[in-house]
């Protein structure tokens, strides 16, 4: 059974505080759209100086260039004439000049070498050649470094690798030592050329690093055989030029530099030499003091 006391609220109570939450979503909306207006209104003003550095440095990204203005720090382009000649390189004149100094310091340790074999008038008893390898130094005529049919090296090959070796020890050149014979014959009972090749190269590799102090991670032997004939004869004179031990001084180049080293050696790419015989510059009167007496 109800209260009496209580009582039921009136109907003009209720209409007077109605539901007021839909302004909180309201003034979130509004004040949404004021921070847009004044985001588009700030984008609306141009920074016309700003702007011409932003077209510059574009233009300066896609090679399109209108301005002469030097400002690197703005990433406008130096106009071409501006630039100094030194500064442009050529990737190919930079491969040749590198391809003249390896042939240079290559013809330097060819000449030691021809100086101390004159001394001891073997310098007909070895043959050079630069080529995009490096240098060659080859001993030709096993009737000089070897007997006939043996691996052993003879007196004359030793006294010459007694010139060879101390004047390649010092240098950082790698080597490889590399063994040739003219024609299939065997030593003994199973063994062939290429084994009678490499065990000369094999030898003199011994020599120049065990006398000569050459370091063993700088030369190695290789035995060839008959496989790469300096000739095609076979006369004495022609057997005996393919039967040769060669050390090869392996030039440390890039395969492009190395490519051009024929054509330098060749004198086919030349570089000018510099003017020695300019006259000195005229550096006016100059007042000459008298000696003094001591």
């Amino acid at each position: 059974m109800s209260s009496p006391n209580r009582r039921r609220p009136r109907r003009d109570e209720e209409d007077e505080h109605p539901d007021e939450r839909w302004m909180a979503s309201y003034m979130d909306m509004v004040t949404v759209l004021m921070c847009m207006f004044i985001v588009l209104f700030a984008m609306s003003t141009v920074d016309q100086a700003k702007f011409e550095q932003l077209k510059a440095s574009l233009a300066t990204g896609f090679g399109q260039v209108e301005t002469n203005t030097v400002d690197t720090a703005k990433g406008v382009v130096v106009p071409p004439a501006m630039v100094e000649a030194e500064e442009i390189l050529d990737p190919d004149a930079d491969l040749a000049m590198l391809a003249a100094m390896e042939v240079e310091d290559l013809t330097a340790l060819r000449d030691r070498l021809q100086d101390g074999l004159e001394e001891k008038g073997m310098q007909d008893d070895v043959r050079f050649e630069i080529d995009e390898r490096g240098l060659t130094i080859r001993l030709v005529s096993s009737e000089m470094f070897f007997e006939p049919d043996l691996a052993a090296l003879t007196g004359e090959a030793l006294d010459v690798l007694d010139v060879i070796g101390p004047v390649l020890q010092p240098t950082k050149y790698e080597l490889s030592v590399e063994g040739h014979t003219a024609q299939v014959r065997q030593y003994t009972d199973s063994a062939l050329d290429w084994e009678l090749s490499t065990a000369r190269s094999v030898n003199v590799l011994r020599y120049l690093m065990e006398p000569g102090g050459i370091d063993y991670s700088r030369i190695k032997a290789v035995g060839f055989g008959e496989s790469r004939p300096l000739t095609a004869g076979t006369s004495a004179a022609e057997l005996a030029q393919n039967r040769r031990v060669d050390i090869v001084v392996l030039s440390g180049q890039s395969e492009a530099v190395r490519q051009l080293m024929p054509a330098v050696v060749a004198g086919e790419i030349v570089f000018p030499e510099p003017d020695t015989d300019a006259a000195p510059e005229d550096k006016g009167d100059e007042e000459v003091l008298p000696a003094s007496n001591h």
